[in-house]
């Protein structure tokens, strides 16, 4: 029997997601009360600009004063579309305090200070979801959260950002350099006017962070994930990647250590062969590999962003809190009983693709692998081209660590036959 009494929401945030999620829950008003056993009232809507036209939206309901708002005391659920740490932080413990549950998308904040989030929505028996702050639609959270509670993940591998997928599969198929892409991926819409936290990978580590510590079951926080951006990506290294038979994607990599008794969390480009399912994800679509002991490797895929793909995220959540409100308990909160050490980047083994300008002359080569042998990097293979007196090395290595691999870089950059070092990128997915 479905209860009469509407359960109330509050909405801070009323731009790009947040309307997609006020639209919905006028338009599927009857559906979503079928399937919560409630109908969802909108109580208020909390934004910066009120004289901005809001289609649907009531103008009594909106409202400046977020804080007023969030204290009012009658509100079951407030969701957060708002981005920053500051005022977010604040209103969603205080939301707490006043009797809401919260459903966010603010990764950065979460990325920051999830911990502290969880403590607060569990001292007042709230809950606490943001299935939208990472890959957009794509159903992520709750798998690694409840799905896959049971088993052991051991490697979650994806693509979390998809302005930089756009731009780098525009580079690949169309061989444009950097600024061209990122021109028409901004002409698109895809890039922000602004595409610092995109490019330079910070969005992806906010995303990677939330990732690992549901992962895991271990607090990581954005920190702790190494981070590299995009943005000296060159149409040459695309060249050396195809050579190889690869791809180059910016990659969220979190990993459980072969021993279980660490892990560590970093984005950055990397070369992929084209036989895997990461390399044919195209435009700004995202996809995420999961790596787990019993149920082996699972892809999600999908849109990763967009008003109304974000907005599937929130009233799936919005869904799940208000079913629990109306069943007097809450959901799953965090899990870092693990409580793992997050290792630093240098002690993360994978392969590497080094390009080096090379004088062209004999004995070249034997120097270079005599530095590779003294640092303990073992080679898989080595290409040479010259002319003029001058040469390209490609050398592909087998699995060496990070620090391992610097150590080989400033040795070779120390050799009067080196004339620099032109790329370094990581091999993964394989």
């Amino acid at each position: 029997m479905m209860r009469t009494r509407p359960l109330k929401v509050a909405l801070l945030g009323c731009g790009v997601v947040g309307s997609e999620v006020a639209r919905i829950m006028t338009t599927q008003a009857a559906d979503l009360a079928a399937r919560i056993g409630a109908p969802v009232e909108l109580a208020g809507v909390a934004v910066r600009r009120p004289d901005r036209v809001r289609e649907g939206i009531a103008p009594e309901l909106v409202t400046t004063d977020a804080t007023a708002l969030v204290e009012r005391g009658d509100l079951d659920v407030v969701v957060v579309v708002i981005g920053g740490i500051e005022p977010a932080r604040t209103l969603i413990t205080t939301a707490f305090a006043h009797g809401a549950s919260v459903v966010s998308a603010n990764k950065a904040l979460l990325a920051q200070d999830g911990a502290a989030l969880h403590a607060v929505a569990e001292e007042h028996g709230k809950d606490l979801y943001y299935e939208a702050a990472v890959a957009g639609a794509i159903p992520l959270i709750r798998p690694l959260r409840e799905s896959l509670a049971g088993d052991k993940v051991n490697r979650v591998l994806g693509i979390v950002n998809g302005t930089t997928n756009f731009i780098l599969d525009k580079m690949d198929s169309t061989g444009a350099g950097y600024q061209e892409a990122l021109d028409e991926a901004t002409a698109l819409g895809y890039a922000e006017a602004d595409p610092t936290a995109d490019v330079e990978g910070f969005d992806a580590a906010a995303k990677a962070a939330i990732l690992a510590g549901i992962a895991f079951h271990t607090r990581v926080r954005l920190d702790d994930v190494h981070r590299e951006g995009m943005t000296e990506v060159t149409a040459a290294d695309f060249a050396s990647a195809r050579e190889m038979g690869c791809t180059i994607k910016l990659l969220a990599i979190c990993e459980r250590a072969a021993d279980g008794g660490s892990v560590t969390a970093r984005v950055h480009p990397a070369m992929i062969p084209l036989t895997h399912p990461l390399a044919s994800v195209r435009g700004a679509y995202n996809a995420v590999f999961v790596e787990s002991d019993a149920a082996g490797q699972l892809m999600f895929y999908g849109p990763g962003a967009g008003g109304a793909p974000t907005a599937s995220a929130v009233l799936g959540d919005l869904v799940a809190v208000c079913r629990n409100r109306l069943g007097g308990t809450t959901g799953p909160g965090e899990s870092a009983y693990a409580a793992l050490p997050v290792s630093p980047m240098g002690e993360v083994v994978t392969r590497y693709h080094i390009s080096l300008d090379v004088a062209d002359k004999p004995g070249v080569l034997a120097q270079v692998a005599t530095v590779f042998a003294e640092h303990g990097v073992s080679i898989d293979t080595v290409r040479q081209q010259g002319k003029d007196g001058e040469a390209s090395l490609v050398v592909v290595t087998h699995r060496a660590s990070d620090a391992a691999l610097g150590g080989t870089v400033d040795a070779l950059r120390k050799l009067d036959t080196v004339r620099g070092v032109a790329s370094i990128m990581r091999v993964e997915g394989e």
